[in-house]
């Protein structure tokens, strides 16, 4: 196997995750300030519901895909009127606040130990949350070499243009690059694709996402922290 040279990361559940914000309790309150009465015990079974409504055939990052994904969640919650609307816009603009986030706990020793091994390290985000101001916010600073999100280069993942863009960026060859993310269809589909090497991250949180299905494919390679990433992709017998 291929050096890894560089490494790049899925952003939003995978480095960082929301807040009271975006669980039900956040969305029940933003509700409220609108006469919405919605059912706070319900957020999983809506986010589950609404989820189809992320896949896009084109791949084009779109607002209001996002949005609509957003309003499906405080109907299924119980949401209605004209309002909601607003709401939905106004969860949507917030995800775009690093405030409303937090690191996990083994991002800073697993991105210190791969630029210990030499590796360069990257991020591609399906968001449109700032991602310049990223490493200053959560204090990971001189860490990250490249940055490319959806909402700036027009297209999400797994389409392989974003990919492309990455590696152009990072100026890596695809075989030489690794993908750690918790998505199967955005992150391990488009790193494969592309000829990246996938790792995919399933951390088995129930309250935000549940397990992810482990792949039989042995190209895939699974992790439940990012602290085990330094060995598996330090230079070495193949893994």
């Amino acid at each position: 196997m291929p050096r890894t040279a560089a490494v790049f990361f899925d952003v939003d559940f995978t480095l960082i995750h929301p807040g009271p914000r975006f669980q039900g309790v956040g969305y029940q309150a933003s509700c409220a300030r609108y006469g919405i009465r919605v059912d706070a015990a319900r957020f999983d079974h809506a986010v589950a519901g609404a989820s189809g409504m992320l896949e896009s055939e084109d791949h084009l990052y779109d607002d209001a895909l996002f949005v609509g994904y957003t309003r499906r969640i405080i109907e299924l919650m119980g949401g209605s009127g004209p309002a909601v609307e607003t709401v939905a816009r106004e969860i949507y603009d917030d995800w775009a606040e690093h405030r409303h986030f937090e690191l996990y706990d083994d991002v800073l020793e697993a991105l210190t130990g791969l630029r210990s091994l030499g590796m360069r390290l990257g991020l591609i985000s399906n968001s449109h949350r700032p991602l310049e101001s990223f490493e200053a916010y959560f204090a990971l600073e001189g860490l990250i070499d490249v940055k490319v999100s959806s909402y700036d280069h027009g297209f999400m993942k797994p389409h392989p243009s974003i990919f492309h863009a990455a590696l152009r960026e990072m100026q890596v060859p695809a075989s030489e690059a690794a993908m750690v993310g918790d998505s199967l269809p955005h992150d391990v589909v488009g790193a494969r694709q592309v000829g990246m090497r996938p790792v995919l991250l399933s951390r088995g949180t129930p309250t935000v996402l549940p397990a992810l299905p482990i792949p039989r494919d042995d190209g895939v390679s699974v992790i439940r922290s990012l602290v085990e990433l330094p060995e598996l992709l330090s230079p070495g017998p193949a893994r």
